[in-house]
């Protein structure tokens, strides 16, 4: 039995079917399993949560309690009347319940301060949310096109192998009649085996390349994937609207926010100076019930209506700390603001000077490329005449493989550039 199961694989092995995988999946995929994203997620929740008039304390609380004391006691009472109570062991049991209602009417406007500070907190963690989307979008996209790029070098070194194996065999054919020697053959083989490796160690870097890629996935460093792609390059793009673009920059907005948020915090500081003002209402309600003594039953019950207001005279001048320390806050928050946008207008201008540069370079070394192309041809057919050596042939095929590992370089830088333009605009999408 064992034996026919052995027989069974050797005519029919298992294969394992590799996934292909697009850029748009990808995109997906990690920003289904970024971890980063996923606590972005979960603070916007919370936000979103404490971002109520009640966790401000703009709505009234109530309240209700209840007490229920027995005791047994000595009593011991004289009265002016001559009457005189003696009792041992008397029992005594003390009832008494409420409900209040609580309800702030001033408190210098903190509660409204308070309420929108909430709001702009649900609005920057939102911004942090869209930040770290954009930020996983283009280092999906770094790796992504980092695969293409060295699944382009294994081709130009197989078109390279394939121009080695003609020259192999054109060598053979020569020395079968006489026209070349065993230094011919042995140097052809050199070449090809020499760029057989080059293919060999460019595989490594695929797959090393693809394991990056998955761990930007948060996927499995030996999952079978198959990137069929190619770069292709957004030439349009304006630097005017990307700047107008950056200003919407999540990290920009987030900071904006910041402001906000330090200016509210200054007010509710402020608010502590001034009066407060409470409204209360209830009900009380009390029963005190004894065997012996003056008093057998006590019971009273009823609502009540009341007014607080209190007003701060002195603290030890911490408010006035807490406003300065609150005011400094909201300057450094500004400076961040401040250092960001000239830090982002720098990286914008270096990036797109990279871009519009790399461009101008793409179109030129096309035409290297084609050019090499056309002279590895023609430097074949003339050592297959006899008429070039296959030191020129070498020549023709390092030009060729040089031209087009720089234009593979080209397009993935000009391709990096523009992810990294549109990053900071906020423009990626998973589409």
């Amino acid at each position: 039995m064992q034996r026919l199961f052995i027989y069974f694989i050797l005519l029919f092995p298992l294969t394992i079917s590799a996934q292909q995988l697009t850029l748009k999946d990808a995109i997906n995929i990690a920003l289904k399993k970024n971890f980063d994203i996923e606590i972005a997620n979960n603070n916007v929740a919370i936000s979103k949560i404490n971002n109520n008039i009640g966790v401000a304390g703009g709505l009234p609380t109530v309240t209700a309690s209840l007490s229920d004391q027995v005791a047994v006691t000595n009593i011991n009472q004289k009265l002016n009347t001559g009457t005189e109570i003696k009792k041992n062991g008397a029992y005594t049991n003390n009832l008494s319940g409420n409900i209040t209602g609580l309800m702030l009417l001033f408190n210098g406007y903190r509660v409204v301060a308070t309420k929108q500070r909430l709001e702009e907190l649900q609005k920057q963690n939102q911004q942090i949310l869209n930040s770290q989307i954009q930020n996983t979008i283009a280092a999906v996209m770094f790796q992504y096109y980092n695969v293409v790029k060295q699944q382009s070098y294994l081709t130009t070194l197989q078109q390279s192998i394939t121009v080695s194996q003609k020259q192999l065999d054109i060598i053979d054919v020569k020395k079968d009649v006489g026209l070349a020697n065993n230094a011919d053959v042995f140097q052809s083989k050199i070449d090809l085996n020499t760029r057989q490796q080059d293919y060999k160690t460019q595989e490594l870097i695929i797959k090393q390349a693809k394991a990056d890629l998955l761990n930007v996935l948060l996927l499995k460093a030996d999952s079978n994937i198959v990137v069929k792609d190619s770069i292709i390059i957004n030439n349009n793009i304006s630097f005017d609207k990307i700047i107008i673009a950056s200003q919407q920059n999540a990290d920009i907005a987030s900071l904006d926010n910041q402001i906000k948020i330090n200016e509210l915090i200054e007010k509710e500081t402020k608010a502590q100076r001034y009066p407060s003002i409470r409204a209360s209402t209830g009900l009380n309600y009390g029963r005190t019930q004894s065997d012996a003594g003056q008093l057998l039953l006590n019971q009273s019950y009823g609502p009540f209506v009341g007014v607080n207001f209190s007003i701060p005279i002195y603290n030890g001048g911490v408010v006035k700390r807490q406003e300065q320390i609150a005011n400094i806050n909201t300057k450094t928050a500004k400076i961040q603001k401040q250092k960001l946008v000239e830090s982002y207008q720098t990286q914008l201008y270096k990036t797109f000077q990279s871009y519009t540069t790399t461009l101008e370079q793409i179109k030129s070394q096309q035409n290297t490329y084609g050019l090499s192309q056309q002279l590895v041809q023609l430097v074949l057919q003339k050592f297959q005449l006899s008429q070039a050596t296959i030191l020129e042939l070498n020549a023709a095929q390092k030009s060729f493989e040089d031209a087009a590992f720089r234009l593979t370089n080209l397009n993935y830088t000009a391709k990096i550039a523009e992810v990294e333009l549109k990053r900071i605009g906020n423009l990626l999408t998973a589409e």
